[in-house]
């Protein structure tokens, strides 16, 4: 191996010396620069020795005097960090197969904390749905934290990379968590690595969000008899929340969204008008479904082109009461419908 961790080496495109940290593999480093750390390929640097000594003068130039009212005092100027959010980062690792062509072999992924504060966060990995790999940990101010490896084939699982992220810090101001995600598609991922190929560039990314969002409302503290005296007051009719469910509609275990079952008029509508009301009983039902706090849920979709089940799976993906969901084939509605698992 021609470097080691802890080589100085020299960026060839940007002439700046970084110090190696890691060696991904037989064709790329991980290198650290002003505390920033990012993977470059071997044949993008060099031994930094060439140029120090290209550029030492063997007669150096005459020196100038200078009196001391001449001589200027030195500013320091910090490296400035871009603080531009939090990025989803994927590293693919290739390699030659047995025909000489370069092809990917997994994905390197890594958070990327672009911001001045840190952030507890809960990653998940999701497969057609269903949770297959989770970390909890702690992401530092502009730190790059290394989450795990994915074999390119599967990709093929449509893989979703689910986040909640808190504030270290709890601020009343700012919310108390935010959920975010990256879904890729094989044809997006395909075109990014031929975009990668050609720049000759290492890494791809996506971002999770610039600015941690604001808390939406505001938490009025008052004792919960004074809260109820003002809502009677007003001629709200006060409930006893353990009894809620009571005066709620009742919830279904199937749900069929085929638009002849939710309206008469569906032949005047578009498309868009016929998908809004589609997921707009969905979600009622789904609501419906969590109040009664059923074990599952059954949604008949449809085969089709397959617009509303992919609709209905990535509203799924972003509520925290689902455990998992399957699209298998079912003896009553074959592809058509997609079963959901709550977990409370």
């Amino acid at each position: 191996m021609k470097y080691q961790i802890g080589d100085t080496v020299l960026i060839l495109h940007s002439n700046e010396e970084a110090k190696v940290v890691d060696i991904i593999n037989n064709k790329m480093l991980m290198v650290e620069t002003k505390g920033v750390s990012y993977p470059v390929y071997m044949d993008q640097v060099d031994f930094p020795y060439f140029k120090r000594f290209s550029e030492k003068k063997l007669v150096p130039d005459k020196k100038e005097k200078k009196y001391i009212d001449d001589v200027r005092k030195e500013k320091y100027t910090a490296a400035k960090r871009v603080e531009d959010g939090v990025w989803l980062t994927f590293l693919p690792v290739m390699d030659h197969d047995e025909f000489g062509d370069l092809v990917v072999e997994e994905l390197k992924l890594h958070l990327v904390n672009h911001t001045k504060t840190p952030y507890n966060f809960v990653y998940k990995l999701h497969f057609f749905g269903k949770p297959d790999f989770e970390l909890k940990n702690t992401v530092q101010p502009f730190e790059d934290f290394y989450l795990h490896d994915i074999d390119f084939s599967e990709l093929n699982d449509s893989p979703s990379f689910d986040f909640e992220f808190t504030l270290v810090t709890p601020d009343k101001n700012m919310a108390p968590h935010f959920e975010a995600g990256v879904k890729l598609k094989p044809k997006q991922l395909f075109a990014k690595i031929e975009e990668l190929k050609q720049k000759n560039l290492a890494t791809f990314s996506q971002r999770l969000f610039e600015t941690y969002p604001v808390r939406t409302y505001e938490e009025v503290v008052e004792s919960e008899n004074a809260w109820k005296h003002q809502l009677s007051k007003a001629g709200y009719k006060i409930y006893d929340a353990s009894k809620a469910r009571q005066h709620l509609e009742p919830a279904r275990s199937v749900i069929d969204l085929h638009i002849e079952k939710l309206t008469d008029h569906w032949q005047d509508m578009d498309n868009y008008e016929m998908l809004q009301l589609q997921l707009k009983n969905f979600e009622k039902y789904y609501h419906l479904a969590v109040a009664h706090h059923q074990p599952s849920l059954i949604v008949i979709h449809g085969v089709g082109e397959g617009r509303l089940r992919d609709e209905v799976h990535d509203l799924l993906r972003l509520k925290k009461e689902v455990k998992s969901f399957v699209n298998r084939h079912h003896p009553a509605y074959g592809y058509g419908a997609t079963e959901i698992f709550f977990q409370y």
